[in-house]
């Protein structure tokens, strides 16, 4: 039989106590070990392949070092999927493990996992949505962080798709454009409900649209935001007004107003730039490729990670004031200097 290495075994080795090693591998705050220590204890437990007995902690400690995370359907999607690495990558600095289900947006099994992961003694949860929405959650002793999304008053993450809007504004601005089309405003504040960063977004769009005196020449609403939406939109918006842009509510959409704008021979950016919101994968491979916000759902998920780790510290966060993370403008070739 292969002998478990031990706290002893890693102490001996690193030439340190074995409370020394302990604080140094658990990342103990506050323990003020010098970060020379922290490596030299480290390279010693990777030589003697020093694996940490989790049972044995979780005894001690009452944490399991696991944290758990429910979607709706992010786990499926390819676009939301850098939300997952996110949490995984800071799970990873932390010394945590995760433990995920899917839901399928349905409620009964929203509570079901929760309860299941629950049972397996996770330390907190991340509840993470594909589209920005308030959702109901069962009552819980468990810490819960929202990602992109809220609940009553847990912590919660969302992208800042106001300032979003506005920088988008602002950007065409710069450049020069005072007449621009938008394609995907919800036709009534109640059909844009079940996402509020929808809302928002617009709302950032008009403000931007105001502080910068510009004129929104013509608009094309839908609820359905996929190229169809696009591609309908730049035909009607081309065909009853001259815009040197055209803003589309995402990237989806500014697919479909791609394909209109090619039937009608006209150029991107020469005759219109097109801008937009998200950075999908195949913003960067149509031509000329799509200037657009990139949603940061990484950073996203690392925050949430980090919010939850912080809260089974024996400290719920506070969740009255979501964390706002910022939408990077991605630049390419959609858009250029206004004639």
């Amino acid at each position: 039989m292969v002998k478990r290495v031990t706290l002893g075994d890693v102490a001996k080795a690193a030439g340190v106590s074995t409370a020394t090693v302990s604080m140094a591998l658990n990342r103990k705050p506050g323990s003020r070990i010098p970060t020379s220590t922290i490596d030299k204890v480290k390279a010693a437990a990777q030589e003697l392949g020093y694996r940490p007995n989790s049972a044995a902690r979780a005894l001690k400690t009452g944490k399991t070092g696991v944290l758990g995370f429910i979607s709706d359907e992010v786990t499926i999607t390819r676009f939301a999927s850098p939300m997952i690495s996110g949490i995984l990558e800071y799970a990873e600095q932390a010394g945590k493990s995760v433990m995920m289900a899917e839901t399928a947006h349905k409620d009964v099994q929203l509570a079901e996992a929760i309860e299941n992961l629950e049972g397996r003694n996770v330390d907190g949860l991340i509840v993470g949505l594909m589209a920005s929405r308030e959702i109901e959650l069962p009552e819980t002793t468990t810490p819960i962080v929202v990602c992109n999304g809220k609940s009553h008053a847990l912590p919660c993450v969302l992208a800042d798709d106001f300032t979003a809007g506005h920088d988008a504004i602002s950007y065409l601005a710069a450049r020069g454009h005072t007449r621009i089309g938008v394609i995907g405003r919800y036709p009534s504040e109640s059909a844009a409900s079940p996402s509020f960063s929808i809302a928002n977004r617009f709302q950032g769009i008009d403000a931007g649209v105001a502080d910068h005196a510009m004129n929104v020449v013509t608009e094309f609403t839908g609820t359905v935001w996929e190229p169809e939406l696009g591609y309908q939109g730049a035909h009607y918006i081309m065909r009853h007004s001259s815009p040197t842009a055209i803003v589309t509510a995402n990237d989806r959409i500014a697919f479909g107003a791609y394909q209109a704008l090619a039937e009608l021979q006209l150029a991107i950016p020469e005759d219109v730039s097109v801008l937009s919101f998200d950075d999908e994968d195949l913003a960067g491979l149509v031509r000329p490729g799509l200037t657009t916000l990139r949603l940061p759902y990484r950073h996203m998920g690392q925050k949430a990670a980090e919010l939850i780790t912080t809260a089974t510290m024996d400290r719920q966060g506070e969740g009255d004031s979501p964390v706002l993370l910022p939408l990077k403008v991605v630049e390419r070739e959609s858009v250029t200097t206004a004639r």
